[in-house]
């Protein structure tokens, strides 16, 4: 398998790890994002979208973060991160929709002011962030990891823009059940982490 990646994406990220998690053997190839390398022909060809993470595995090309992520658990048959019983499907379907919607307007968005210079007005976006983080932090007061007592793919979903949330000046004191799952994911055999930014409450 060969992976695009760029090191300051939470999305990219979230395919690496879960591939570092399953010791899944992968060339990592470093998309040149500032110079454009995103958007050249030949990057279009694997994603039309212009965006990393792409997972190219033989002829088989994939190019959303969270498909990947099922597509890997998928080929390698590992139940065990994507449990195929109806009821624990849909509770990882519906994480998946966060990690792609609240999770990305608000601490991924939050994190794109201070980072990269976007263009949101960071005390809306701080303001969700906090608003999905406080219904997570409800959600593991149940439970170590988000869908029960295991990992799945939903955690490593929404692991690493909620790990990189305080570059965004999002506090996760307020969130101790988020802070103790944190180090939950950060321990287990894989793990990599996603470089910090010196920006925001990081800085």
């Amino acid at each position: 398998m060969k992976l695009y990646h760029f090191p300051l994406s939470g999305h990219a990220h979230r395919a690496r790890l879960f591939l570092s998690l399953l010791n899944v053997k992968s060339d990592i190839v470093d998309v040149d994002l500032a110079h454009g390398e995103h958007k050249t022909p030949e990057f279009l060809k694997l994603n039309p979208f212009g965006q990393v993470p792409v997972l190219v595995d033989g002829d088989v090309v994939v190019n959303d973060s969270n498909a990947i992520l099922v597509y890997v658990a998928t080929k390698l048959g590992r139940k065990d991160w994507l449990p195929d019983d109806l009821a624990s499907t849909a509770k990882i379907q519906k994480w998946l929709s966060v990690a792609a919607g609240e999770i990305a307007y608000g601490p991924c968005a939050a994190r794109l002011v201070t980072v990269f210079g976007a263009d949101f007005r960071a005390d809306e976006v701080i303001a969700r962030a906090h608003r999905v983080l406080g219904l997570i932090n409800a959600e593991l007061e149940n439970h170590p990891f988000i869908i029960g007592h295991t990992p799945t793919i939903a955690d490593v979903a929404l692991y690493s823009y909620i790990a990189g949330a305080p570059e965004g000046n999002v506090d996760l004191a307020a969130h101790p059940h988020v802070l103790h799952w944190l180090a939950r994911i950060e321990a287990l055999p894989g793990f990599v982490s996603f470089p910090k930014t010196p920006v925001g409450l990081a800085a």
